[in-house]
């Protein structure tokens, strides 16, 4: 049996399978650099219609697959597809649905108007991570979430899943990037987002449906935070430091030394 520290990458994007922005690239190099520092490595993130499945080597893993995701009574097959990170011994897991993730577009539609299911999109991506990796049977020490899509996971291991066996000994890290939308997740996104028991209350930092709302949401659930972005609001991050035991990590482009991630790492596997 492996006795190596597991870490999960859950990531909205991730070079070169998909480049929103320069946190594409550190999403990579953290996933590689923790892999080679002997870290047990696995990533998981969306099937946008526009990430090439054939160029990338996709492939779907039929042994996962056949979950169904339930929101808000309503259920939606996952589709759980792999492939091999380039230059890289480590498995890349692709979340796909045909309602929510065969559009060649991301978040907006041709006439740039926003899709009024991103909030069901970002609840269903967010709930088949974590049953993923519940069909893995394989128990994260920590888990990375990145990009706003991702924003949900804290809330739901500290509340749906923490009773979950295979998340009892996890720590969570956000990033905390530039707000990835102008709009708003709608009026209905809390009562999708109410999963497996949870209740209102528990997700009232989200309510307001906006970036910053589900930015705010993760950070508060997060056992540490890494600053992604040199465009993130002073008060907030202000907000963040001020929380007794948070650990913050300051923001560093993909160029810079990395080591300050893999001490993050160590250090909150070291206060388990």
């Amino acid at each position: 049996m492996s006795t190596k520290k597991r870490i999960l990458f859950i990531a909205q994007e991730m070079s070169p399978y998909l480049e929103l922005s320069e946190y594409a690239a550190m999403v990579n190099k953290m996933a590689i650099k923790s892999n080679e520092a002997g870290l047990e490595v696995r990533v998981i993130m969306p099937r946008f219609g526009i990430i090439n499945e054939r160029r990338h080597r996709l492939h779907e893993v039929v042994r996962l697959s056949g979950i169904n995701i339930v929101i808000d009574g309503d259920d939606y097959p996952l589709i759980i597809k792999v492939a091999s990170l380039p230059n890289a011994r480590l498995q890349v897991y692709f979340l796909d649905n045909e309602d929510y993730f065969k559009r060649k577009s991301l978040f907006h539609d041709e006439q740039e108007q926003f899709f009024d299911d991103n909030g069901a999109r970002a609840v269903f991506f967010c709930k088949g991570a974590l049953e993923t990796v519940k069909k893995f049977g394989w128990p994260p020490d920590v888990i990375h979430c990145s990009g706003w899509m991702t924003s949900l996971i804290p809330a739901y291991l500290k509340t749906a899943y923490k009773k979950e066996p295979v998340f009892s000994n996890s720590k969570v890290v956000y990033s905390l990037e530039a707000p990835g939308f102008t709009e708003s997740l709608g009026d209905s996104f809390i009562k999708k987002a109410m999963i497996n028991g949870v209740k209102e209350k528990e997700l009232e930092l989200y309510k307001e449906g906006t970036a910053a709302a589900m930015n705010r949401g993760a950070a508060k659930y997060s056992d540490a935070i890494v600053i992604g972005s040199n465009n993130i609001d002073k008060k907030a991050i202000d907000e963040i430091k001020a929380e007794k035991g948070k650990i913050v990590l300051p923001y560093k482009n993909e160029n810079e030394d990395l080591s300050d991630y893999l001490q993050l790492y160590h250090q909150l596997l070291g206060s388990k």
